[in-house]
């Protein structure tokens, strides 16, 4: 099973609990809770930031056919520091661990698909990594565009500026040049 079949499954209704519609600025998940659900963005999107010295750091967007997680909590089922908000209306479908992790073992292929999906999310984690270790934020704003060119129509510069690390001046620069 592809992630592809993942997302029919989900768009199929055969995982999921419930939908949700968060308003804009919305909190999916708040600072310091436990949070074990997958998350599927039908629409909208979302971003995921940790509070560092009373300072917002963006790691992550999610946005359609999205799929995501605050993987820390998931796994351990304890509380994370991560920040789930919405950026914009954003509709998502809420899929509950105990019913993924049955579906996940109920099947090999399944198992298969659940391997794939964490190869991906430790992918994107290297990914992150990388942008953060380039010192250039020419080349930063470069991976990134270059990784994902949809980010940029969906999410405010502000909110990317901050997930790269620069200012909203400096990142209106780089789109200039």
């Amino acid at each position: 099973m592809k992630r592809n079949e993942l997302i029919a499954l989900i768009e199929n209704n055969q995982l999921i609990d419930r939908e949700m519609i968060l308003e804009r600025n919305a909190f999916l998940k708040p600072a310091g809770s436990i949070d074990t659900n997958i998350y599927f963005v039908e629409e909208g999107s979302l971003r995921v930031y940790i509070l560092d010295e009373n300072e917002e750091r963006t790691i992550r967007f999610g946005y359609q056919n999205n799929i995501l997680v605050s993987l820390d909590s998931f796994l351990t089922e304890k509380p994370s520091e991560f920040v789930i908000q919405a950026l914009k209306k954003t509709r998502v479908k809420v899929i509950p661990k105990k019913g993924f992790m049955e579906f996940i073992y109920r099947d090999e292929n399944n198992l298969k698909l659940w391997a794939k999906i964490l190869e991906d999310l430790v992918i994107q984690q290297i990914e992150r990594e990388k942008d953060l270790l380039v010192s250039s934020p020419k080349e930063r704003y470069e991976r990134v565009l270059r990784r994902s060119p949809i980010l940029f129509q969906e999410v405010s510069n502000r909110h990317i500026a901050n997930y790269l690390r620069m200012t909203p001046e400096t990142l209106s620069r780089l789109k200039k040049s």
